[in-house]
């Protein structure tokens, strides 16, 4: 029976890649999927990446429309960085409680109270956010982005772990907003000792959304990107992870011969996995759910935008 379930479950995908091909040539269609997604949304991917990487594809493409799966707030930032293309997501339920954690009129009474300070928002943000802030940043370019920026002093949104570790690499004075990641900050030092005692060879790779603690304990820290490239390139053959765990599809595609453990089985943000293959071939066959962003708030925030992507 068993047997019988997973042949048919894979019929269906493969009925489901062709419509997805055709319907992509006849809507001139490019897929963007974050590193976070289900393989099998990774699988059929144009490209995949993190925020910054998918954010200069956005920019860049020529497709005529754009069907990003990841959260609704990369869908924003596509939408602002392409405003003349259409841009549809999977599911309009993939939400980022992080972003939720920040709201516009917080963050101008913040401004009100330091008004030589420069915003700088992580990306993980709403398009209201980000035609509030004078430049965004990804975990990629953070501590680039913040040293770049003309003020000694910054308000940082919304991600206090992130914004804990860039200000330790950094001189400017860093006004941190109180939000965090739900998956990442759920992830323990208690979770870390007991794997390392599990795996005693492996190397612990981080990403600096999780906790200042856990940070501390990583043998490398960096953004999903540069955990992927460092993984690929170390003469290391196993490695426990501490970042979300669609992850491993990409380092298990680099690097098959190694072993990656997840630091804890919930190391999943059910955001990202509300997408699925059957939900990106109906968007395109519907074109709907439909991103917008009003013009005004757009225009703001592409500026936010466009200077990220212009840090070098």
């Amino acid at each position: 029976m068993e047997a019988l379930a997973l042949a048919h479950k894979e019929e269906q995908n493969r009925e489901l890649k062709e419509r997805l091909l055709q319907l992509k040539k006849e809507r001139n269609a490019i897929i963007l999927a974050h590193y976070y997604q289900r393989d099998e949304i990774q699988e059929i991917a144009d490209f995949r990446g993190d925020s910054f990487l998918l954010a200069q594809k956005a920019a860049e493409t020529d497709a005529d429309v754009i069907v990003f799966c990841g959260v609704h707030f990369m869908g924003e930032s596509a939408k602002i960085l392409a405003p003349n293309k259409t841009v549809i997501i999977p599911d309009e339920r993939a939400g980022c409680p992080m972003a939720d954690m920040v709201n516009v009129d917080g963050l101008r009474e913040l401004k009100k109270q330091h008004p030589n300070a420069k915003v700088v928002a992580y990306i993980n943000t709403s398009a209201d956010v980000k035609a509030e802030t004078d430049i965004c940043c990804t975990s990629a370019n953070a501590l680039k982005v913040v040293n770049s920026v003309d003020s000694d002093e910054i308000i940082w949104v919304p991600d206090k772990n992130l914004g804990d570790y860039v200000s330790k690499f950094t001189n400017k004075k860093m006004i941190i907003w109180e939000g965090y990641c739900n998956t990442h900050d759920m992830l323990t030092v208690k979770d870390v000792e007991e794997m390392k005692q599990l795996h005693p060879n492996a190397q612990f790779v981080v990403h600096p959304e999780c906790r200042p603690e856990v940070v501390a304990m990583g043998d490398f820290v960096g953004s999903t990107t540069a955990i992927i490239k460092y993984c690929r390139e170390s003469d290391c053959q196993e490695f426990i992870v501490g970042t979300e765990d669609g992850t491993g599809y990409q380092l298990r595609m680099d690097s098959p011969n190694k072993q990656f453990y997840f630091a804890t089985k919930y190391l999943v943000c059910p955001n990202m996995k509300v997408n699925n293959l059957k939900k990106v071939v109906r968007c395109l066959e519907t074109m709907k759910p439909e991103i917008h962003v009003p013009q005004e708030i757009a225009d703001q925030a592409r500026l936010s935008l466009e200077r990220m992507l212009q840090v070098k």
